[in-house]
C-alpha cells in the first residue's frame, strides 16, 4: 500500500464522520419537505405505511451516498493539491 493511502485513512475517517453529519441534517431537512413531518419513519414504526418507509430509506440513501461521494472526492482533491499525489 502506498504511503500517501496510509497518510489519507485518518483524513478519510474524518471525512467519512464529517459527511455522516451534513447527510443527517440534509436528510432531515429533505423529509420535512417531503411530508411535512420532523421524523422520518423507522422501520418498525407500525403507524407508517410501507410507502412512507422505503421512501424514506430511499431518499436516505441518496443523499448519503452523494453527500458521501462529494465529500471524499473533496477531500481527494484537496490532498492532491496539497501533496501533488493522488490519495486513491
Amino acid at each position: 500500500m502506498k504511503a500517501s493511502k496510509i497518510a489519507y485513512k485518518p483524513v478519510g475517517m474524518a471525512l467519512g464522520a464529517v459527511s455522516g453529519m451534513i447527510a443527517g441534517a440534509a436528510f432531515k431537512q429533505a423529509w420535512k419537505v417531503i411530508e411535512g413531518e420532523g421524523d422520518a419513519p423507522n422501520a418498525t414504526d407500525e403507524e407508517r405505511s410501507w410507502k412512507q418507509i422505503l421512501l424514506a430509506a430511499a431518499v436516505q440513501g441518496a443523499i448519503f451516498a452523494v453527500v458521501k461521494a462529494s465529500v471524499d472526492r473533496s477531500g481527494a482533491v484537496a490532498v492532491r493539491r496539497l501533496t501533488g499525489t493522488w490519495p486513491g
